[in-house]
């Protein structure tokens, strides 16, 4: 599989790893038109389901085949032949089909989940890709644990398992447990201990059990993944997953540190997208979210006020118009100055001289201080 070094490659899994959240589950219908627009907003993966799962996730991958043309259509299977030829079929209807087989890659896994040992898992690793190599020619594999996993076992099963016919190899964070440069230095020994690492792309998968998902990932690319596992709003199994449109704007307002690295996905459309995702899923998003959350761009402290209208960019490095936001929004409190409310009441239409506007200032803060939020009609009452 051949691909470009300077393209990152988006792999969404709102709809599989995403979708596992208590109370956030969709009907098909509801999956066919998130990735819909997944695919106008510009990822390069879909991962429809875990067909095997359930009926309900093996005809959510045949209908999300159907209904996208551009995107690779991936399906989620164990390392056991069964899960695999169900993917298959699931993914007999996709253009670009992928089979995501994988198995655990630490000793704690191999242990304690599988009850087997090192010989016995690189042997299961290897007949799993081969199998899936049978029906598609793209086949991810997945170490799972790979953040606790041994080093130079890791870079053994990574090699075998793309000896095999891997044409992406996901390292996944699968606890949340790694720093981020330590999940750098993983990616970076793969890549100078794997003889045949340059046949693959790696992938990073992070969840964000100690709130590191996304630096981890951000620290996966800057030492050779090209693929990164992530969901809008970053939703997703316990803490979640890498955050989407964390991952693309730091790309964006980084440009300089990632050289010629870029994605395809138009942030413009990440509120849409956002705030569609919240509502069908049931999963409202934090205020303070980077990115997409309600204070995002909202500017209350006097001190910030002041400095962002008179030059922007000294409170904001990003502009709400690239995220789909028409601009960023003044929070009237009893912490905002002067600046703040003349800047409001001339968007009112009010223009008051000097004095007037410290009068009005005055009386502003009696009833910031009484009100917890200052609307457009409590302004009105101050002026006439």
């Amino acid at each position: 599989m051949l691909h470009d070094p300077n393209h990152l490659y988006i792999f969404d899994t709102t709809l599989r790893d995403g979708e596992q959240v208590p109370g956030c589950q969709l009907t098909t219908p509801e999956k066919v038109e998130i990735a819909k627009d997944l695919e106008r907003l510009g990822v390069d993966v879909i991962e429809a389901g875990f067909p095997v799962s359930s009926p309900g996730d093996f005809q959510s991958v045949v209908e999300l085949s159907k209904a996208v043309n551009d995107v690779i259509i991936c399906a989620l299977t164990r390392a056991n032949k069964n899960d695999i030829d169900v993917a298959a079929d699931a993914l007999k209807y996709a253009k670009r089909p992928r089979i995501h087989t994988g198995i655990g890659s630490s000793d704690m896994h191999i242990k304690y989940k599988f009850n087997s040992t090192r010989e016995e898992i690189l042997e299961r690793a290897v007949a799993a890709v081969k199998h899936a190599k049978s029906y598609v020619e793209d086949v991810e594999f997945y170490a799972e644990d790979a953040g606790r996993a041994d080093l130079e076992f890791l870079a053994k099963m990574i090699e075998a398992v793309i000896g095999a016919g891997a044409t992406v190899v996901n390292i996944p964070d699968t606890n949340g447990y790694c720093l981020p440069d330590q999940y750098g230095a993983k990616i970076k020994y793969l890549k100078d201990h794997v003889s045949n690492i340059d046949q693959a792309i790696i992938s990073a998968h992070c969840h964000n059990d100690l709130g590191l998902a996304t630096a981890n990932s951000i620290a996966a690319i800057q030492n050779g993944a090209r693929q990164v596992e992530c969901t809008i709003n970053g939703i997703g199994e316990r803490a979640g997953n890498t955050s989407l449109e964390e991952v693309a704007m730091i790309l964006k307002v980084h440009q300089h540190s990632f050289g010629n690295l870029s994605s395809n996905i138009d942030s413009k459309m990440f509120t849409y997208i956002s705030r569609k995702v919240s509502d069908m899923m049931n999963m409202p998003v934090q205020p303070n979210k980077a990115i997409v959350g309600r204070n995002a761009f909202a500017h209350s402290s006097g001190i910030h006020q002041d400095g962002f209208l008179k030059h922007r960019e000294n409170y904001e490095i990003i502009r709400p118009e690239d995220v789909g936001l028409e601009e960023a929004d003044i929070i009237l409190t009893a912490r905002s100055g002067r600046h703040a409310l003349k800047h409001h009441l001339e968007r009112l239409g009010y223009h008051l001289d000097k004095d007037t506007l410290a009068d009005t200032y005055q009386r502003f803060l009696v009833l910031a201080d009484a009100k917890k939020d200052i609307c457009d009609e409590d302004l009105l009452t101050l002026v006439k």
